[in-house]
């Protein structure tokens, strides 16, 4: 079965302002956090989207996998990074993980394939 990461990255936003308005002081504390978190300092934001997709690969989390190979790809990062990025997380997770990078590169792949430029 082939998966729709667009639209399972689409479903993560979804979720995420139903969660806006049942819990909104969470949520704008988890949004402070994420601003904070992925902000260009030492490490640049690209970097750190890469280090959240091995860590959505190493927790078998599959919307975040898909949400941060969207965040990866806008970010400027390369399919060659990426796929470094999961040979990490592989050697961190095992077989599971090997499992979850191969879904984080087909995920990485439908966002630049349905980029125009």
């Amino acid at each position: 079965m082939v998966k729709d990461y667009i639209d399972i990255a689409a479903g993560v936003s979804k979720s995420a302002a139903a969660l806006r308005k049942a819990i909104p002081g969470q949520m704008q504390g988890f949004a402070g956090l994420g601003a904070a978190a992925y902000k260009d300092n030492a490490l640049p934001g690209k970097f750190k989207e890469l280090i959240a997709l091995a860590i959505g690969i190493a927790g078998r989390c599959e919307g975040c996998v898909a949400y941060h190979a969207k965040m990866a790809f806008e970010k400027g990062a390369s399919r060659e990074e990426v796929a470094e990025t999961i040979g990490v997380a592989i050697q961190m997770g095992g077989g599971p993980s090997m499992v979850y990078g191969g879904e984080a590169l087909a995920a990485y792949d439908a966002f630049a394939d349905e980029d125009p430029a």
